[in-house]
Order: structure tokens, then C-alpha cells, then sequence
């Protein structure tokens, strides 16, 4: 499957925009996000990811390959549910897998259209917003979709880096600063 996903930062009233076009409240949920490094590969370089999330309604393991495009954030992503995240975390470790990285974000998502709307409170960040739809194989009409309700919420800039990415370089700045 392809996760076609674009990301902005959040205005102060994305909020209403988004109940202004109709999207359908689906939940909030709590993510715990554990990422892990390959010891086969350097996942920063080769532009992947292996995380383990946890969540209210249980963990899942997923992995997500290269970006697909300079635009967007779409990737392949294979998801499995995982019963006890610890001890998912105890295999990964016992492979050379090392955890590289924790988010921890308060994520309010709305149903749109067939897309999923996130509106992302992430620790140490500040609110984000993603527009994610998923495709088989033609995912570029969805590209086209996703970023279409990104300009309709008026929130046309685009960041392709993940939260991982900015949360080090905001360390980074402070390190500086």
C-alpha cells in the first residue's frame, strides 16, 4: 500500500477550517512513536523507517520506504498489528536494531472525503497537520487530492521532514543558540 501524506505546520485556526469543509470528527488518540535504526543500513541515509507505535487501541510495528516524490511524503508502508510492544521492542533490540528516536504527539483525526485529516500536537514541536489518503498503485491522483485539501485549508507549505528530523534540528538550534 502507498501512503500518500502531505504535512504543515498548523495555523491557529486550522481547527475551524477544518470543520468549515465538512470533515467528520473520528477520535483522538495518543501516539507513543519508537523508531529503530537498521544495523544492516543507516535508515537517515537510505530514507526509511521502522517504528513501533502505541496507542490506545493497541501497538503496531510499520515499516515505510523512500519518499516517492520531492512534493509529498507518500511511501510504501506495510503495517502489523503486534500484541505486547516490549517484547517487540526486546526482538528488535536482540537483531542489532537500536532505538534512534521517541515522539510522543496528541493526534485529533477527521474523516474527509476518503482522506484522513490529522491535526497533530506533537511534544517539543508544537501542531501539525496531515492529509493522508492510501493507493495501490496509481497514488499520484491522490497526491493531487491531498494536496488539494492542504490548499483549501490555506496551508500550502509542504514539509517533507519527518518529526524525528525537526525535533533534531530544533535540539540542534539550541545546541547553537
Amino acid at each position: 500500500m502507498i501512503e500518500v501524506e502531505v504535512k504543515a505546520r498548523a495555523r491557529e485556526d486550522t481547527k475551524e477550517r477544518i470543520a468549515a469543509l465538512g470533515a467528520t470528527p473520528i477520535g483522538v488518540e495518543n501516539h507513543l512513536d519508537l523508531y529503530f535504526n537498521s544495523p544492516l543500513r543507516d535508515f537517515k541515509e537510505s530514507d526509511e523507517a521502522l517504528r513501533i507505535r502505541i496507542k490506545e487501541e493497541g501497538a503496531r510495528l510499520t515499516y515505510k520506504g523512500p519518499k516517492l516524490d520531492q512534493q509529498t511524503k507518500s511511501r510504501r508502508e506495510l503495517t502489523i498489528r503486534i500484541d505486547d510492544p516490549t517484547q517487540m521492542r526486546d526482538v528488535l533490540s536482540l537483531l542489532g536494531f537500536v532505538l534512534s528516536a521517541k515522539v510522543r504527539k496528541k493526534r485529533t483525526k477527521y474523516s474527509y472525503q476518503g482522506m484522513v485529516i490529522a491535526l497533530d500536537e506533537v511534544e517539543g514541536l508544537g501542531t501539525f497537520l496531515e492529509v493522508e489518503a492510501q493507493a495501490e498503485a496509481n497514488w499520484e491522483n491522490e497526491k493531487d487530492r491531498v494536496l488539494s485539501v492542504l490548499k483549501r485549508l490555506e496551508l500550502e507549505h509542504t514539509i517533507r521532514r519527518s518529526y524525528i528530523e525537526l525535533l533534531e534540528e530544533k535540539r540542534a538550534d539550541l545546541k547553537i543558540g
